[in-house]
């Protein structure tokens, strides 16, 4: 292998990795909030009210509202914050009901109600093992999924009463499983269907569509699809009709379900999926409009947002959302459509079902980026074969106007860019051809960047996602592995200056990557998996027993956890790593990198180590965003051989 010094970009460019770019940590990092659902609201749902995170304000969750004029307000002050700890991950941690807001407070996981003009008024009772998480207003009735802590855990849907008493008690309207979502009331308010699964099992391996009678409080009821597939998001068209989504062909698709006969059909399938996992509360992939049609999103690599008739048919909506894509709301012919654009920002859109013309589309949140468009890279999808199977991908070439990039040629390494594979979530999770602020920090600077949905990622079916049973972290690592070596034969990339990223079971593929191949010249861990045994025994009941079907049940499979795992075999670690861990992780507790630590400092490999208080799964305010880019870059220049301007200096130990 030759050194980092020896690669460099021609003379008359700037070194790779040390391009100038407008795009500073500081611009990226507050311009990225997350929008956490939307509803059209008011007494004549004429206005629009969206949760957005606040950067520059720790990260806390406002919901904002937009009037018919277009003016727009923060409903939720600070020191409010809309948060759900449900399942730790949270999600619908808001409703409206005409001009009241219901939300769950952070700091304490209650129920408040806020109504204009007056300050928040509890509406459950204050209790430190009981938090809520998927509110809906439905009917005129408030709906949630009330998880209670304990030895096991419980999880049920009540309603909770309207009444300002915090002393009365929910109602519990369905239970019986141990994790539930979606509740949905029918029309009459006779029934109740929700979405309800068991350990060992995740939400995407198998679930069921339940149904239930409201008379019968605290009901379980009966099954009626799923068991051996994944249902999510059941909604009544009428009293004895359900519209859901399920997988038992492979792909997620709508499926219409006559409770009176028990027959259920198909609608509009494709290969394509609507639907997803069930990792936030309230996500929601469909709508169905009051004339007979749907609006839904489907998912074949990237987003896109449809019409669907009731003959079948299917028409492509305008818009620019591309990934993440969730139908939020439904209000006659329009629909309220949240996700992220092409150039990586999130984004609420207002559409018109009846329009075809992209102008308009009225852009509710999230906007352009704040720097020219001309340094945000486009994706290129790409699609390699593996040890496994098709892996894919989405390649983001380095992409700076002001700098010349000279032809690829494979005889010659210096015209071939330095990259960074990102390695999702999950990992059952999927990204989209969307290029982020954090992509365009890189890519801007002479970095490219290679976004991998390797084998266990949504979005390309059911065989693709199964991939990953029992072999986490190896089908994930050759995958990525496959990509690389498939841009480095076309020249795209330098093979001797590849660094692997990622977060949670990202941070578990970095781990296994740069301890099981000489691929990686750097990596870098974000509360990072390094020890399975120690992550079943410490992480939360949600994901408890999600190493099962990942890996193997405990104590069965226990040698196989041993054999994995990277901090069982430490003199593997020989590849220089930075290391960013929240101090607040419940998921993936600070232990976990702390071992990492340990063993790099053991073994002499150069690390860095960032531990960021009051930061928990994900990082969320605005400094610690901002730390983590300029710390990454640095730690990249240290690896790579250059020096990014204006950066400052990070020391490895």
């Amino acid at each position: 292998m030759t050194t980092p010094s020896e690669h460099t970009a021609p003379a008359s460019a700037p070194a790779w990795g040390a391009w100038p770019s407008p795009l500073d940590a500081r611009s990226v990092a507050r311009s990225s909030p997350r929008l956490e659902g939307a509803c059209f609201a008011g007494p004549a749902r004429d206005e629009i009210w969206w949760g957005e995170s606040l950067p520059d304000e720790g990260g806390r969750i406002a919901v904002r509202a937009r009037s018919a004029d277009g003016d727009v307000r923060t409903l939720l002050p600070t020191p409010w914050n809309a948060r759900s700890r449900v399942h730790e991950y949270g999600g619908g941690a808001w409703a409206a009901h005409e001009d009241l807001l219901v939300f769950v407070e952070k700091t304490d996981q209650r129920v408040y109600a806020l109504a204009p003009g007056s300050a928040p008024t509890a509406l459950t009772a204050e209790d430190p093992d009981v938090r809520f998480g998927g509110l809906s207003v439905q009917r005129g009735r408030l709906l949630a999924v009330r998880e209670t802590l304990g030895a096991p855990v419980r999880r049920d849907i009540v309603e909770i009463p309207w009444n300002g008493d915090a002393g009365t008690p929910p109602t519990v309207l369905a239970t019986g499983s141990d994790f539930v979502a979606h509740p949905a009331l029918s029309p009459d308010g006779g029934r109740i269907a929700w979405i309800a699964w068991n350990h060992p099992d995740m939400p995407w391996d198998r679930a069921e569509v339940r149904v239930a009678e409201i008379r019968i409080p605290g009901n379980e009821g009966r099954a009626i699809a799923g068991g051996g597939s994944s249902p999510v998001q059941p909604v009544w068209l009428d009293d004895d009709t359900l519209l859901y989504s399920d997988d038992p062909d492979g792909r997620w698709n709508l499926w219409r379900h006559d409770l009176r006969t028990g027959t259920r059909t198909s609608v509009a399938p494709a290969d394509a999926d609507t639907g997803g996992p069930l990792w936030v509360l309230g996500t929601r992939w469909f709508r169905p409009l009051d004339d007979g049609r749907i609006v839904a999103v489907r998912t074949r690599g990237s987003d896109e947002i449809v019409l669907l008739s009731p003959d079948g048919g299917a028409r492509r909506l305008p818009g620019d959302v591309i990934a993440t894509a969730a139908i939020e709301d439904a209000a006659g012919a329009r629909v309220l459509v949240s996700g992220t654009t092409a150039h990586g920002m999130p984004a609420l859109r207002l559409v018109d079902v009846d329009v075809d013309k992209p102008e308009d589309v009225v852009r509710i949140a999230g906007d352009v980026p704040p720097w020219p468009a001309a340094f945000t890279p486009t994706a290129r999808e790409v699609t390699v074969n593996g040890p496994h199977g098709p892996v894919h991908a989405f390649d983001f070439p380095p992409t700076n106007p002001d700098v010349p990039v000279p032809a690829r040629d494979r005889a010659d390494a210096s015209t071939a860019s330095p990259y960074v594979v990102f390695v999702h979530g999950g990992p059952t999770a999927h990204v989209g051809g969307a290029a982020s602020g954090k992509i365009a920090y890189l890519t801007s600077r002479g970095i490219g960047v290679l976004d991998v949905n390797y084998g266990g990622s949504t979005g390309y079916g059911r065989p693709y996602r199964e991939r990953l049973r029992g072999a986490w972290g190896i089908v994930d690592v050759d995958d990525i592995v496959a990509v690389v070596s498939a841009l480095a034969a076309e020249g795209r990339l330098d093979p001797d200056r590849v660094a692997i990223a990622g977060g949670s079971a990202g941070g578990w593929t970095v781990l296994r990557a740069v301890t099981g191949t000489d691929v990686f010249a750097a990596g870098i861990s974000r509360y990072g998996v390094a020890d399975l045994r120690l992550l079943a025994a410490e992480t939360e009941d949600f994901e408890s027993r999600y190493l099962d079907g990942l890996v193997g049940p405990l104590p069965e499979a226990e040698a196989r956890y041993v054999e994995l795992s990277p901090l069982t075999r430490p003199e593997d670690f020989r590849t220089p790593l930075l290391i960013e861990q929240g101090s607040e992780d419940a998921v993936v507790p600070p232990s976990q990198s702390e071992a990492v630590r340990d063993a790099l400092t053991a073994a002499g490999v150069p690390h860095a180590y960032l531990l960021f208080d009051g930061e928990g799964h994900g990082f969320r305010r605005a400094e610690t965003i901002e730390h983590a880019l300029e710390a990454e870059l640095a730690f990249l220049g240290l690896v790579f051989g250059f020096t990014p301007p204006g950066i400052p200096p990070l020391t490895l130990d």
